[in-house]
C-alpha cells in the first residue's frame, strides 16, 4: 500500500522513464497503474520488441489511456527533448549495465551512461522539468571497473547538476542500490536454470564473494518514495541485507558442487555502496542512508529531522557500507523463502 502523500505527489503528474522496457520500468509501470492517479506514462526506451510487449499486455487493462511509448535513445538529445515536452518527473533507468563487457566495450558504455546522463539532464533543463530522480549501482562506489566509473560519473553529473538550477524548478537526486534479485545478469536465475537443466556443477567467480540483495519492488518503492524526500542533490541508500555467493548455491541445492572459474574482468568481491569518503557526509535514518551534497544547496538541519519519528545521524566514525562488513546477512533458510517469494523460476 503507498503512502497518501506519496499518491498526492503524483497526482494528475506527467512522468517519463528512461529505460522503460526494463525490469524496474515494468515494475514501476505496473504500480502506476494500480496505485497512483498519472494524468500520463511515458515508456522511454530503445527495444522496439519489448515496447510491442508491453503495448499488447496493458491495451485492454484500465488506465492504458495514459501510456504513452517512445522508441529512441538518450544518446540522441533531440529525440530526448521530443519525449520529455511537458513531462513533470523523470525515472532516468536507461544504462548499459554488464561489468565484463564495458572492460571490452568502453566507448559504447560512455556514450549510453555518461553521455546519456548529460542529455537527461539538458532536456530536463530545456523541458522545465520537476525533479529527475537518477538511478545508480554499488558499482559507482570506488569503482575499479569502466561500468563502475561510467556510473559514478553520471552520478556526479546529477548532483553537480542542482548547482546550475538557479531560479529554475529542476531538481535531480540519485538513488543507488544493490543487485536486483532476479533482473536481468544476477546470479539466481542464472543459478536456478541451471539447476532446472541438471547442471553438475554451479560455476562459482570466488567463493569468498557477498553481494547485497533488493527485491524488485523494493528498488521501485525506494525510487518512488525519493520524489517524496528529495530536495535535489542527495544521492539514496536503501538499507538491505546481503547474501554470500556460497549460500545462494545451497539454497537452491545443496547437493550440487561449486567450480571456481576465477574473478571476471572488472568484478569486485564485494560491493561497497557509500565510501570512507563520503560517510562524513551521510545521514544514517531508520531505512536508509543520504549522501548529502558536497555544495550546500539547502538547510541540512531541518532536512535532517523533517520526520521528528526518524532524525538522521550523522555518524561520528568515518564508516564503510559494503556487503562484507554489513551487519545484516541473510541465512540459507532466509535466501529460500526469498526465492520462494520473489524469485520467478
Amino acid at each position: 500500500m503507498m503512502k497518501k502523500n506519496l499518491k498526492n505527489i503524483f497526482r494528475n503528474k506527467k512522468v517519463i522513464i528512461t529505460g522503460g522496457t526494463g525490469s524496474l520500468g515494468r515494475e514501476l509501470t505496473n504500480i502506476f497503474l494500480k496505485n497512483f492517479n498519472l494524468k500520463r506514462l511515458v515508456i522511454f526506451s530503445r527495444d522496439e520488441l519489448k515496447q510491442s510487449e508491453m503495448i499488447k499486455k496493458y491495451q485492454h487493462q484500465d488506465k492504458r489511456e495514459i501510456l504513452r511509448f517512445f522508441l529512441g535513445d538518450v544518446r540522441d538529445l533531440s529525440r530526448m527533448k521530443f519525449a520529455m515536452r511537458d513531462v513533470d518527473y523523470v525515472i532516468h533507468a536507461a544504462a548499459l549495465k554488464h561489468v565484463d563487457l564495458a572492460e571490452y566495450n568502453p566507448l559504447e558504455y560512455i556514450n549510453t551512461n555518461i553521455i546519456g546522463a548529460k542529455n537527461v539532464i539538458e532536456a530536463a533543463f530545456s523541458c522545465n522539468v520537476e525533479k529527475v530522480i537518477a538511478l545508480s549501482t554499488d558499482k559507482a562506489a570506488n569503482p575499479i571497473n569502466l561500468y563502475g566509473a561510467t556510473k559514478l560519473a553520471s552520478d556526479k553529473l546529477f548532483v553537480s547538476a542542482n548547482n546550475i538550477s538557479g531560479n529554475q524548478k529542476t531538481r535531480f537526486a540519485v538513488v543507488r542500490y544493490g543487485n536486483v534479485a532476479n533482473s536481468r545478469g544476477s546470479v539466481l536465475p542464472y543459478f536456478l536454470k541451471l539447476h532446472q537443466n541438471n547442471s553438475k556443477n554451479f560455476p562459482v567467480t570466488d567463493k569468498r564473494m557477498t553481494r547485497f540483495w533488493i527485491t524488485l519492488s523494493q528498488s521501485a518503492e525506494l525510487v518512488l518514495n525519493s520524489f517524496y524526500r528529495m530536495r535535489g542533490g542527495e544521492i539514496f541508500v536503501p538499507k538491505i541485507p546481503s547474501y554470500r555467493i556460497m549460500d545462494v548455491a545451497k539454497a537452491i541445492d545443496p547437493k550440487i558442487k561449486t567450480k571456481v572459474i576465477g574473478i571476471r574482468p572488472g568484478e569486485k568481491l564485494h560491493e561497497e555502496m557509500i565510501t570512507l569518503s563520503d560517510s562524513y557526509r551521510t545521514l544514517e535514518f531508520k531505512n536508509h542512508f543520504v549522501i548529502l551534497p558536497s555544495t550546500k544547496l539547502w538547510d541540512e538541519e531541518k532536512y535532517r529531522a523533517k520526520n521528528k519519528k526518524d532524525i538522521g545521524i550523522f555518524n561520528k566514525k568515518a564508516f564503510s557500507y559494503n556487503s562484507q562488513n554489513n551487519k545484516w546477512f541473510l541465512s540459507v533458510q532466509e535466501i529460500q523463502n526469498l526465492i520462494k517469494s520473489h524469485v520467478k523460476k
